[in-house]
C-alpha cells in the first residue's frame, strides 16, 4: 500500500494539547533572559566595547549626525576604475581624519551614454561642514552686506548649505560672483531649485532661498585624488545631517515607538477589554528590546529604516496578539463550563498551526530579503527576521498569560 503524506497544515495535529498556561513561568524566565542580555549588551557597547564600538547602537548619520559620501574613480577617458577601500582608509588617516568609516559601494552608472558597473566607497564622516564657525559667520555678514538691498534675513549654516529669505530673487550667478570672492565653489542649483528659488512663496511677496558650497565633499575628493594615481575622483551623491538634527530625528524615531505602543493599547481596551491590553504592550516592548539587542549584538546600523522595520514588527505582533485574544474571548462564550486559564490554553492550541504558517511564510520572504538584499533593504529584513520570531513567540507565551495573570487578581470572582 502506497505511503500517504500528511499536508504541511497537519503537522500540528487537531486537537493537540500542549500545556502553555502550566509552563508560563518558563518561558517568562526565557524572556526575562533575553531581555536582560539585550539591555546588558546594549550597555557594553557603550562602556565596554569603547575601542572597536563606543556607542549603545550603532547609529548612522540619521542619529548622530555628520555626513555621507560616494565616491568614485575614473581614469583620463572617463572610464570607471576601482578605488579601493584599503587605499582610501590609508589616505583618510595619513590627512589626519578620525572616526571615519569606508565601505565598498557598487553601483550602475551611464557613462558615455553606456551603463557600466561602478566600484566606489561610501565615506561617513562625523564632519558636517566643511568651515570653521569663524569663517562661517564672517560669510553670512559679507552675505548680508553684498546683498543689503534684497532684505536678507534669518542666513544661517548647516554643514555647507546657506538658508536664508528676502523680499527679492537672487541670481545665481550673483551669489556665485560672491561666493567665488570668500573663496568657496558654489554648486549650480538643479532646475528644480532654481524654479523655487526664484519663485515667491505662496501668499507672500518672501523667498526662500538656499545655495550649497562645495566643502565635504570637495575636501575628501581632494584628498583621494593625491592617493589614486593620477585617475580623476568624483562625487556621486553626498547626504548630511547635523548633530542636533540626528539627535532629534532619533528622539522622535524612540517617541514614535511609545505613541504607536500607547494608540494599540487604547484599541485593545476597546476591542477586548481592558485585561487584554497590558499583555499586548508588554509583548510588544519585548519584542523591541529583543530587536535592539540583536541589533546590539551584531553591530548592524540603526537607521530610520529601522525605525520603520521596528513599528512593523509591532503591527504584525499585535495582530497575532489580536487573532489569539479573539479566539479567547469566542471561547469564553463557548466553553462556559471551563475556567479561564483552561480556556486560554485551549485558545492558543487552537491558534498555533496559523500562527506558525503565517509566520514561517513572513520569516521565509523576509529572510530571501535579507540574504539576497543589501543596503537599507538588508537592515530592513534582519530586523524583521528577528522581530517576527520574538513576536510569534510573545503573542503566544507572553501576551495570553499576562491577560490570565491580570484576569486573576482583578477578575477572578473570589
Amino acid at each position: 500500500m502506497a505511503k500517504t503524506h500528511k499536508p504541511f497544515r497537519e503537522i500540528l495535529k487537531p486537537g493537540a494539547n500542549f500545556e502553555f498556561v502550566e509552563n508560563r513561568g518558563r518561558f517568562f524566565a526565557i524572556s526575562l533572559f533575553l531581555i536582560v542580555a539585550s539591555l546588558a549588551m546594549i550597555f557594553v557597547n557603550k562602556h565596554v566595547l569603547t575601542s572597536s564600538r563606543g556607542e549603545y547602537l550603532n547609529w548612522t548619520i540619521d542619529f548622530k549626525g555628520g555626513t555621507e559620501m560616494i565616491l568614485w574613480a575614473g581614469d583620463e577617458s572617463g572610464k570607471a576604475v576601482e578605488l579601493e577601500s584599503a587605499t582610501v582608509r590609508s589616505a583618510l588617516e595619513s590627512a589626519g581624519k578620525e572616526s571615519f568609516d569606508v565601505s565598498e559601494f557598487t553601483f550602475t552608472k551611464s557613462v558615455d551614454g553606456a551603463d557600466q558597473s561602478v566600484k566606489g566607497v561610501l565615506i561617513r564622516t562625523p564632519e558636517f561642514g566643511a568651515m570653521a564657525p569663524e569663517k562661517e559667520n564672517a560669510v553670512k555678514m559679507a552675505f548680508i552686506e553684498s546683498f543689503k538691498d534684497k532684505n536678507v534675513e534669518s542666513p544661517s549654516w548647516s554643514g555647507d548649505r546657506f538658508t536664508l529669505r528676502t523680499n527679492a530673487a537672487i541670481d545665481w550667478n550673483a551669489a556665485k560672483t560672491f561666493f567665488d570672492g570668500q573663496g568657496l565653489e558654489l554648486k549650480a542649483w538643479t532646475p528644480e531649485e532654481a524654479v523655487d528659488y526664484t519663485t515667491a512663496i505662496e501668499g507672500t511677496s518672501d523667498y526662500k532661498i538656499s545655495f550649497y558650497v562645495r566643502g565635504i565633499d570637495a575636501q575628501y575628493q581632494k584628498l583621494l585624488e593625491d592617493a589614486s594615481g593620477g585617475n580623476k575622483v568624483y562625487v556621486e551623491n553626498v547626504y548630511g545631517v547635523g548633530a542636533k538634527a540626528g539627535a532629534k530625528l532619533r528622539n522622535d524615531g524612540i517617541k514614535s515607538l511609545f505613541y504607536a505602543m500607547a494608540l494599540i493599547m487604547l484599541y485593545l481596551a476597546f476591542r477586548f477589554d481592558i485585561r487584554y491590553a497590558p499583555g499586548a504592550v508588554v509583548a510588544l516592548l519585548h519584542d523591541a528590546v529583543i530587536v535592539l539587542g540583536a541589533f546590539a549584538l551584531t553591530w548592524q546600523e540603526v537607521s530610520l529604516t529601522t525605525v520603520a522595520a521596528l513599528l512593523t514588527v509591532i503591527g504584525y505582533s499585535v495582530n497575532d496578539s489580536v487573532v489569539i485574544f479573539d479566539r479567547i474571548r469566542e471561547n469564553v462564550s463557548r466553553l462556559k463550563d471551563k475556567k479561564f486559564p483552561r480556556v486560554i490554553n485551549v485558545s492558543l492550541n487552537e491558534t498555533l498551526s496559523r500562527s506558525i504558517l503565517t509566520s514561517l511564510t513572513l520569516f521565509v520572504v523576509t529572510l530571501m530579503m535579507n540574504v539576497f538584499g543589501t543596503g537599507l533593504v538588508a537592515n530592513f529584513a534582519f530586523a524583521m527576521n528577528v522581530g517576527v520570531i520574538a513576536g510569534t513567540y510573545s503573542s503566544v507565551f507572553i501576551a495570553s498569560p499576562i491577560v490570565l495573570a491580570i484576569h486573576n487578581k482583578y477578575f477572578a470572582k473570589s
